[in-house]
Formats: C-alpha cells, structure tokens, sequence
C-alpha cells in the first residue's frame, strides 16, 4: 500500500470509531467534510517515511502518530476558516465547514477532531506505553502553547510579531512533530530528525505566503490576498516576492541537506524535492524573476 492510501484508510478507520447511534449525526458528517478528501498530507506522509527510515516495526502506532497529526492540522484548518479569523467559504475547493454546518457546529468540529487525534494516539499506544509518553509530548508541543500552532494563531491577535516566531509556531512546530513523531513511533531518537522538520515547517509557510500574493482563490482552492487583508506577517510582505523565493529554496535545500544518514535517505530527499516542484514550481520561480527583474528595466524606457 503506498502511503497516501495508508494514510487515507488510517483516517477513514479513526472517523469510523467514532460512528455510533448515539453519536449526533451532523457533528460526525462535519468532521468528515473536514478531513475528505483532504489536501497532499505532507505532514502525515513526512511521519510515514521518517518511521521507515528508521526501520518501522510498529506500524499501527505510526499510523495512528500520522493521523493525530492530520486531525490536528485539520481542526486548526476548521478553526481557522471561521468568522472570527479568515472567515474562508472555501477550503480545499469545497465550502468550509462552517459555512456549510454552521458557526457553533464548526467550532465542534474542530473540538472534536483534537480529542480524535489523542484517541487514537492512545488506542495504539497501549500496546506500546514506553513510546506513548514521547508522542503525546511530542505532539502537544506541536500543538499548543508556547510554541505550537495554537500559539502560532494566537500571534495574529498581538500588535507585533517576529515573523520567524510567528512561522515556527504556525506552521514549522506540526512539521517537526510530524518528523520526531515518525522517529518516536519506530523507537528510535528524534533529535536527529528535528532539523529536517524546521527547514520544511518554514520553507511551507514561505511557499504558503507566496502562493497567497500570486495565485488566484481557484488555484490555491481557498481565499487568496488573505495576508494583506487581515494585515499578518508575511514573508512576500516581508522579503519582497523574489526574496521570499530565494528564501523558500534556502530552506528547501537544507531541507534536503538536513535528512541524516539512513538506507533510505535518497527517498526522503526525492520526497522533499517533489514537495518543493509541487509547492512553488521551479518554471514559476523562473518566470517571476525573469518578469520581476524586467519590470525596472521596462520602467526607465517608459520615464
């Protein structure tokens, strides 16, 4: 099975759990709007292989490390989309959840996807309790305050930020929980795996800033011109466009440099690469530099 299929029959597995007669029905189709039929799933994909690096031999506990990591992400995606942030009506090309459940079912929504996410750490877990504990704080740490997403949102309600903190909490801390969990899960010591997360957390949100300014809402399969709008730090503001890619293909390339020694570092790195053409492709990098860097030239003819 290749891993984007692992991935979708783990999550489809998790939401069945939690079918039951006594279950409200609206709260449970919600959830699965939530989750279905989802965006690449690079955060679970990156767990997947970071445990096959390290010679996977709990593969129940992977996936469910994967799909807490996917629930939580797309309880942050609910949340985010609602009024009170970027009041979004689309996500992924459909509409939002709250738009099409409602304010007060979307809130439960995402609610209900968190709780999800530690159920099914601890529904595998229990087979393996020296590991459960590094997941759990793993994925918190990700997740909540001071560093997590939690904290990455909350940035957007302070009058000042530092753009890099801001990104590290938003989108960088479930980038690394989704490395050091698919190290913890195989028994094998995260550390080493840290980087490797950091340089994509930020590289994404880089490439998320950039894809905001140049693309339109049906490309991007949600609002577009959403940083400007609501005024949030953003690297294209920030760097400028032609900064902010050089500096996503910094990031991307010790990305690449950053993957440790393992019999299936070639993969990972070609894993990374293909993130990277799928993100900002290199044919668009090159025609917003050679459009960006003519447009003084054609000014002065002009004056």
């Amino acid at each position: 099975m290749d891993m984007m299929s692992r991935i979708q029959h783990a999550l489809d597995q998790q939401l069945g759990r939690a079918r039951s007669p006594s279950a409200p029905p609206r709260l449970m189709a919600a959830m699965r709007h939530a989750v279905f039929p989802g965006g690449a799933r690079i955060r679970p994909q990156l767990c997947l292989a970071v445990a096959r690096a390290c010679g996977e031999d709990a593969p129940a506990l992977t996936d469910a490390a994967a799909v807490a990591i996917e629930l939580l992400h797309c309880a942050s995606l609910v949340h985010d989309d609602m009024p009170c942030f970027d009041d979004a009506d689309t996500r992924r090309g459909q509409p939002t959840v709250h738009k099409l459940y409602g304010e007060p079912l979307a809130l439960l929504t995402g609610d209900g996807l968190i709780v999800m996410a530690y159920q099914a750490l601890a529904h595998a877990g229990a087979a393996h309790p020296l590991r459960l504990a590094g997941l759990i704080q793993t994925v918190c740490d990700g997740t909540g305050a001071p560093d997590g997403i939690v904290a990455g949102q909350a940035w957007e309600c302070e009058n000042r930020v530092d753009l890099g903190q801001y990104q590290r909490a938003k989108t960088g801390a479930l980038f690394v929980a989704s490395t050091c969990a698919g190290a913890q899960a195989a028994g094998a010591d995260p550390q080493g795996w840290r980087a490797l997360g950091e340089c994509l957390g930020e590289a994404y949100q880089v490439a998320d800033d950039i894809r905001d300014v140049m693309l339109q809402a049906d490309q991007l399969g949600k609002p577009a011109g959403q940083d400007a709008h609501h005024g949030r730090p953003s690297a294209a503001a920030n760097l400028g466009l032609l900064g902010a890619i050089d500096h996503f293909r910094g990031l991307m390339q010790a990305a690449i440099d950053s993957v440790p020694e393992c019999p299936s570092r070639g993969a990972m790195r070609q894993l990374v690469l293909h993130e990277s053409e799928r993100l900002i492709p290199q044919s668009t990098c090159d025609r917003i530099e050679r459009e960006r860097r003519a447009a003084p030239a054609a000014s002065h003819v002009v004056a």
